[in-house]
């Protein structure tokens, strides 16, 4: 079977090499159901990862109204979380300890990018939250009922936008660094503002390609372990696209 998606966590490798362990261990042993990754379980490990994540962003938001510096937790998350989520891509069985901590550093970082974003754009992150909900809801309804099918093709094109932007961020940042060059998705201009709504109709895409390899994931009998590394693969999509948010309410905002 093939699992094809951008999403650096869910990928045809990983989700390959589990189904690769499940089939060894259902040789050695029969397993029951509660063994076996499940769309409910996913589901549910989401909302468990989503609760941690909003806890810790609390702890930075706090911070940052009540005139402390969040930006060693903010920086400190972020890169921690980074490091926990190439870990887990290695060690796809280890997920159940290490999305936690993913969701705990994440959210540190989450609650003090908000803030920074909150203290220059007052209402900003309500409708950056609000926003990203609507659209998760909105692609889980049409993934559910069938409107939009997850193909072969649709996948390609998915993966292949994913990859463009984040080569297109790459670059633009190396460049950055060491010259005056501004991105053009810096800025409110018209053309700033077309490359956010971009990213995040992507984003947004990407989601599809998650729903689709968890419930293949499920369907596979995958080890149950797996309902973890899957929540913690939605949880990347959900927060870059809650980024992308916010980042396009601020350009639209400044404007004003």
């Amino acid at each position: 079977m093939n699992f094809n998606s951008k999403n650096p966590f869910l990928n045809s490798k990983r989700f390959s090499s589990a189904t690769s362990k499940a089939e060894e261990v259902h040789q050695a042993q029969i397993i029951d159901y509660n063994q076996e990754m499940t769309v409910s379980g996913t589901i549910n490990k989401t909302a468990i990862l989503f609760l941690i994540l909003c806890g810790a962003a609390m702890v930075t938001w706090w911070m940052a109204f009540n005139g402390m510096n969040p930006m060693l937790p903010t920086i400190g998350g972020a890169i921690i979380a980074f490091i926990l989520v190439i870990v887990s891509a290695f060690k796809p069985q280890a997920s159940p300890y290490l999305a936690p901590g993913y969701a705990l550093f994440e959210g540190l970082f989450i609650g003090g990018i908000s803030a920074i974003f909150e203290l220059k754009f007052p209402g900003i992150v309500i409708n950056a939250v609000g926003a990203t909900l609507v659209t998760f809801l909105v692609c889980l309804g049409l993934y559910k009922f069938k409107i939009v099918k997850v193909t072969e093709q649709f996948k390609s094109v998915v993966i292949a936008a994913t990859l463009a932007i984040a080569t297109y961020y790459l670059i633009s940042w190396v460049v950055s660094m060491f010259t005056s060059f501004t991105p053009v998705h810096h800025g409110n201009s018209m053309m700033s503002i077309g490359i956010s709504v971009f990213v995040i109709i992507i984003a947004a895409l990407n989601l599809f390609l998650d729903f689709d390899l968890i419930e293949k994931g499920a369907k596979e009998k995958m080890p149950k372990f797996m309902e973890w590394y899957g929540a913690m693969g939605l949880m990347i999509t959900l927060v870059w696209l809650y980024i992308e948010f916010l980042r396009l309410l601020a350009k639209l905002s400044s404007k004003d």
